[in-house]
């Protein structure tokens, strides 16, 4: 199985950004931690602060990969553009976010992504993104 987890803007921060929000762990440590979890998976990253690129990624990736974790950020509550490239693309998105958006600003309570995501995992730190990767294998070994 290959999973692509894909992160959008300011996420090269994790482990640095706002602690108190986001944690201390980065990004490297948990995609250390997934590839010791998950040895049959074959895991890939990207990571952009840019939302075309974000797009281009996701086109790429989008016919060939089993699964797409995506951690939009700021993007998940503005982007249409990558709201309608998942609509577009067949490999099943899950939509992940290290906080629990529906705890904080208003704004971040709604998903303009949701809606083409097979779902979304929030609040659970960087475990979200090892949830996510479960999530997409059961529904591979499901569907």
């Amino acid at each position: 199985m290959k999973v692509i987890v894909i992160n959008g803007p300011n996420l090269n921060l994790l482990g640095k950004r706002e602690p108190s929000i986001y944690g201390s762990e980065s990004m490297e440590n948990c995609l250390a931690e997934l590839h010791r979890i998950f040895p049959d998976v074959e895991l890939d990253y990207f990571q952009s602060n840019i939302e075309g690129e974000l797009v281009d990624k996701l086109q790429e990736v989008g016919f060939s990969a089993d699964g797409i974790v995506l951690n939009a950020g700021g993007y998940t509550h503005t982007s249409v553009a990558l709201l309608d490239c998942i609509r577009a693309i067949e490999t099943p998105v899950v939509e992940v976010h290290v906080s629990n958006v529906l705890g904080r600003e208003d704004f971040r309570r709604r998903s303009v992504i949701g809606a083409a995501c097979l779902g979304c995992i929030e609040g659970f730190g960087m475990n979200s993104y090892r949830l996510a990767v479960e999530a997409l294998i059961l529904h591979r070994d499901v569907g």
